[in-house]
């Protein structure tokens, strides 16, 4: 005896409606484990001796704040040029993410602060002015000027930052958030001529990076 199986239309679409349903599952899971390892933030770079020894994220009642602490030593060339009064520049950036499963991460946060840090010989002081925006000879703008009776002092007032990245409305408020921190010594505020001085040589190349997750702490 011959026994013939007959499948019917219905069946048949059935199994082909089914095998897309997995094929489009695995194409998706594909296409969020690529995203996942292409959002992985970058190793840190950084200038010989110089490190970010501290990151803290905290929640203040006026905002979110990201505070940061560079260790660095200034090249005696540097120092030199500082004593003759010649005013040198320091950038500090920070990026707040937002993760996204399904997608590069998003940027929810950012915020950047200028320092101009000079000698000023007939007080024999060093003054730091410090802006959110790039701090130009033509005039400081609206900044905050500090001063100090040394070299030291007034390079712990670079070295420790402290940057507003916005309301806790605005950022969200999960247990930790992706961040990236950034500084360097900015060359291109020197004098046309010092500029190309500087090129190539390593005791002009203080800069970091660091990128890590950070827990949001409450301001005590």
């Amino acid at each position: 005896m011959i026994t013939t199986v007959f499948s019917t239309p219905s069946s048949k679409n059935s199994r082909r409606a089914e095998r897309r349903r997995i094929g489009w599952l695995a194409a998706l899971l594909a296409l969020a484990c690529f995203l996942a390892s292409w959002s992985v933030p970058a190793p840190a770079q950084s200038g010989k001796g110089t490190a970010v020894s501290q990151l803290r994220l905290e929640q203040a009642d006026d905002g979110v704040y990201l505070g940061a602490h560079v260790q660095f030593e200034l090249p005696s060339l540097v120092e030199e040029v500082l004593e003759k009064g010649i005013a040198i520049y320091f950038v500090a950036e920070a990026e707040l993410y937002r993760e996204r499963w399904y997608w590069t991460d998003e940027k929810v946060a950012q915020a950047t602060r200028h320092m101009r840090l000079a000698y000023q010989p007939l007080t024999r002081r060093w003054r730091l002015n410090v802006s959110p925006v790039p701090i130009t000879n033509s005039g400081f703008g609206v900044s905050l000027n500090q001063n100090f009776e040394t070299l030291a002092e007034a390079l712990e007032g670079v070295q420790r930052t402290r940057l507003r990245l916005g309301e806790i409305s605005e950022i969200g408020d999960d247990a930790s958030h992706p961040v990236t921190f950034r500084f360097r010594l900015d060359t291109s505020q020197l004098p046309r001529p010092f500029q190309i001085g500087v090129v190539g040589q390593a005791d002009w190349n203080i800069n970091v990076e660091r990128s890590a997750r950070l827990p949001l702490e409450k301001m005590k």
